[in-house]
């Protein structure tokens, strides 16, 4: 049996079936084989796809690659990996868009929209969210990234992008890589400076939320405002 996309029926090829069907029909590894476009001895687009799927465990881990580590992946090369790069950049910039109106109103809802873009990093990143009076997005600023343990971030740096967009408020965001959402000493301690320093400001402090990974009996985020540390 071939292994080749072309050698396939018709209406099975990826390009062919979401022009008939729509994307909505295509599988994640037959949409990456769109961008992949060729495969390499047995092994198709698909199959290489459906390898990297397997290899990283979800489509969030594998977008969070940077471009030339997914480029040493067997199948690829920069050309390819360059092209999913683009791909996955796309699709969290349309996520983006798509959050300006929505208040992110609760925990649930700021882990739905960021979730995916920091779970899965090998290092701590600190965000800040700055909103608007009906808590919709207005911008998001990166304000540390550290090893795979930690990452630090004065309070001078993280209040600095809710200052100069005269922010009504925002959310601190920062992952656990370890998958743990559960704070650090150094968390609470962060969280208690931001407190005063917000209430010093005239800005909300909406909340921080750390992000983890969900297992059983744990849950994927931490809230400092659903802990009753931030009033």
């Amino acid at each position: 049996m071939s292994d080749r996309i072309q050698d396939m029926p018709f209406e099975e090829r990826p390009r062919e079936k979401l022009a008939l069907l729509g994307p909505a029909a295509l599988n994640n590894a037959e949409l990456m084989a769109l961008f992949i476009a060729t495969g390499i001895k047995n092994h198709s687009a698909i199959d290489i796809g459906r390898d990297l799927i397997a290899k990283y465990g979800s489509m969030g881990a594998l977008g969070s690659l940077p471009v030339a580590e997914l480029a040493k992946e067997k199948g690829l090369g920069l050309a390819k990996a360059s092209k999913l790069a683009a791909a996955f950049e796309l699709g969290a910039r349309v996520a983006r868009e798509q959050i300006h109106s929505t208040p992110l109103d609760t925990p649930e809802r700021i882990l739905e929209v960021f979730g995916p873009q920091l779970a899965h990093l090998p290092q701590e990143q600190v965000v800040v969210v700055t909103v608007d009076t009906r808590l919709r997005h207005q911008g998001t600023t990166v304000v540390s990234v550290g090893t795979v343990n930690e990452s630090n971030a004065h309070p001078r740096e993280i209040l600095r992008p809710v200052i100069t967009r005269d922010a009504y408020g925002f959310i601190l965001i920062h992952n656990h890589p370890s998958g743990d959402p559960s704070p650090s000493r150094s968390d609470e301690s962060t969280t208690r400076r931001l407190v005063e320093a917000a209430n010093l400001m005239q800005v909300r402090f909406i909340d921080h939320l750390i992000i983890g990974k969900p297992s059983p009996g744990r849950s994927a985020y931490y809230s400092f405002r659903e802990a009753g540390l931030i009033p």
